[in-house]
């Protein structure tokens, strides 16, 4: 199963959203820098949200949709308000 997931640095004040199939493997792998990209700019990322039990295509639509909103404020609501996330997970079943 799939997750959606949005990790924070305090660091650079700025928030990274992806998606993955071994949320725990992912997280290693940014924290050592396994590829470089936009998380090699801090190392104090830490899971703000997720959302998890997702088939893996669902996954990538949700990650997608998130990241088009381009908006922080829609990442702090879908943290306070969990049935943004749940009407997501609905919408690219």
């Amino acid at each position: 199963m799939a997750t959606v997931y949005i990790l924070y640095s305090k660091k650079i004040k700025r928030y990274y959203i992806g998606s993955c199939l071994d949320l725990d493997q992912r997280i290693k792998e940014h924290a050592t820098n396994r590829y470089k990209g936009f998380t090699t700019k801090a190392q104090d990322w830490e899971i703000f949200f997720e959302i998890t039990n997702l088939e893996y295509q669902q996954a990538r639509s949700i990650e997608k949709h998130i990241k088009s909103m381009k908006s922080t404020t829609y990442l702090v609501n879908i943290k306070k308000h969990r049935e943004i996330a749940q009407k997501l997970v609905q919408k690219y079943k």
